[in-house]
């Protein structure tokens, strides 16, 4: 696949809320992933550790809505806009909204930065 094919079916797979199928099918497996500065355990590598993150942030919640804007491709990079309307296990509802900006290398996403409102 190249980038435009990548960045697509991961539009798509994220729209279905089947993102351990993305990470599995579209990222390497030494891929890594950056949360917003200072947040605890933000920074990891490892495609068997996206996965558990991503597990389990779906696990503590339950989503009502995901919007995923098509993919911007430039070069060996391409971002989305993303944004999730959840209810948390404490109850509390809430919309959170996010730019995910992600590297291609060798038909495989290596790196994922999420940029969004910290507080």
């Amino acid at each position: 696949m190249d980038i435009t094919q990548i960045a697509g079916r991961l539009v798509q797979l994220v729209r279905q809320q089947d993102s351990t199928a993305a990470y599995r099918e579209l990222f390497a497996p030494e891929a890594s992933s950056h949360e917003m500065p200072g947040v605890p355990g933000g920074d990891i590598s490892g495609l068997d550790k996206l996965i558990a993150k991503s597990e389990a942030y779906d696990e503590g919640m339950t989503v009502h809505s995901i919007t995923v804007t098509d993919p911007l491709v430039y070069q060996q990079y391409f971002c989305v806009g993303m944004g999730i309307d959840v209810t948390r296990k404490d109850g509390s509802r809430t919309q959170e909204h996010e730019m995910c900006v992600y590297q291609v290398r060798d038909g495989k996403i290596v790196d994922e930065r999420f940029v969004y409102a910290m507080g």
